[in-house]
């Protein structure tokens, strides 16, 4: 693998259609270090951010990512267009507390505005 295939530009969309990124990473990063990553860069303004690493959800192409995964294992034939650039969806579980109908009623709502 070249050098220039050994990185993969990725940017992170939030529930509310913002993004994190893009970022270059490295075909070798795991999946739990861009977790790191989408901890460090989360937005301050933000309600409801994730605490841990625990808390996210990587979506690609369909499928949710492994934390012992690497960025080549989970990448998908689109991500190798020259130039482009991939979109994980981010998705931050509720803290257990808040885990229950009311919780998951809400979200609901919020999704059918």
């Amino acid at each position: 693998m070249s050098a220039a295939q050994d990185q993969l530009e990725i940017k992170f969309r939030l529930i509310d259609g913002t993004d994190i990124g893009p970022k270059s990473f490295s075909a070798a990063t795991s999946v739990a270090t861009l977790k790191e990553n989408i901890l460090a860069q989360w937005p301050k303004e933000k309600d409801n951010g994730p605490r841990t690493v625990k808390d996210v959800k990587l979506i690609s192409a369909g499928r949710i990512l492994e934390n012992n995964r690497t960025v080549a294992e989970c990448r998908s034939p689109l991500c190798d267009i020259p130039g482009g650039v991939t979109t994980m969806h981010v998705v931050v579980q509720p803290p257990a507390q808040e885990k229950d109908k009311d919780w998951w009623l809400l979200t609901i709502l919020k999704l059918v505005k």
